[in-house]
């Protein structure tokens, strides 16, 4: 279930009342100071200018943040690059692109240039962690980028959150070259060297779990989910790398708190970026896209992201 937590919705709460207020306060001064001009009192004017500076800095901040949150960060890609060292890999080493949360509109936001870094990046394997579509007039913007991704050991894919309000009938990623993984594991090799990928689509109610607890130990498997919520509950020997995204990084972020909302159970606890659970390495992509509207069609502090994981043998 997708749920905004009590620390969450508090931290939202007064975020909005101080912008309200900032706001607020500067709309009553400027009218006041209009309202001074017009009845040609200078001094008042002036007055106006210099109590109120640190309050006009402010506003003037925030609407600068607004603009560079709104035109600038979106289309800003971030591509962050973790190297995994495994006993489990003899000579091969394989690199892992994921991709997700790409929340695609009818108007092109961030699909070209992610084929464009990502087929540089020279990927064996591509993996995508849901929420592909904000509206269907996306859809064919969606379908065309995907399937020019190139990974010659496959492309691998889960559902989101998002992805189930859809018609059954309308797969998201026909023709795509993308494979769905529900609750099934696949095994891709690179010389003598095998590397595992398991996934489990979205569903908003208890998942079971049995099967992946008993994925084979002796392997690196990698596991696809939407949301960090399994982490606590997969995490050991069986899954070495937890892959998954839907919170966006806050996609609003402050700085030396961060994300003001993620919609995790665990809240900002797994917020963005890079854990150690139990043993298991987590990765919280932040994503590409934004959510849809009425969603704030903004990031700050929180780029859109490409992961990139180079898993090789460990170093003698």
């Amino acid at each position: 279930m997708i749920t905004l937590s009590l620390r969450e919705g508090i931290s939202l709460l007064v975020f909005g009342l101080l912008l309200l207020l900032v706001y607020g306060l500067e709309a009553l001064l400027l009218v006041d100071y209009i309202w001074g001009r017009i009845r040609k009192r200078p001094g008042r004017s002036e007055l106006f200018a210099r109590r109120y500076l640190i309050l006009h800095v402010v506003a003037a901040v925030g609407v600068g943040c607004l603009l560079y949150g709104r035109f600038i960060e979106p289309n800003w890609v971030d591509v962050h690059v973790t190297t995994i060292h495994t006993p489990k890999l003899k000579t091969a080493g394989f690199r892992v692109v994921q991709i997700t949360d790409l929340h695609c509109d009818a108007q092109i936001r961030n699909e070209e240039e992610m084929v464009r870094i990502v087929n540089g990046l020279k990927p064996d394997v591509i993996l995508a962690t849901g929420d592909y579509l904000n509206r269907t007039s996306g859809l064919r913007h969606l379908r065309d980028e995907l399937s020019r991704l190139e990974a010659p050991l496959g492309k691998f894919a889960v559902t989101g959150n998002q992805d189930g309000g859809w018609p059954r009938l309308l797969d998201l990623l026909d023709g795509t070259g993308f494979r769905w993984l529900n609750r099934e594991t696949v095994t891709v090799a690179k010389g003598p060297d095998n590397l595992a990928i398991s996934g489990l689509h979205f569903v908003r109610s208890h998942v079971p779990i049995d099967w992946v607890k008993a994925l084979a130990s002796d392997r690196f498997n990698v596991f696809l989910y939407h949301t960090p919520d399994l982490i606590e509950d997969v995490c050991g020997p069986g899954v070495d790398l937890y892959l998954c995204g839907h919170t966006h990084g806050g996609q609003v972020t402050l700085p030396w708190y961060g994300a003001l909302i993620t919609f995790s159970k665990f809240g900002k606890k797994y917020e963005s970026g890079l854990y150690r659970v139990g043993g298991t390495t987590l990765y919280v992509n932040r994503g590409l896209g934004l959510e849809p509207r009425p969603g704030p069609q903004v990031r700050f502090l929180a780029r859109p992201e490409i992961a990139v994981f180079d898993i090789v043998p460990e170093q003698p």
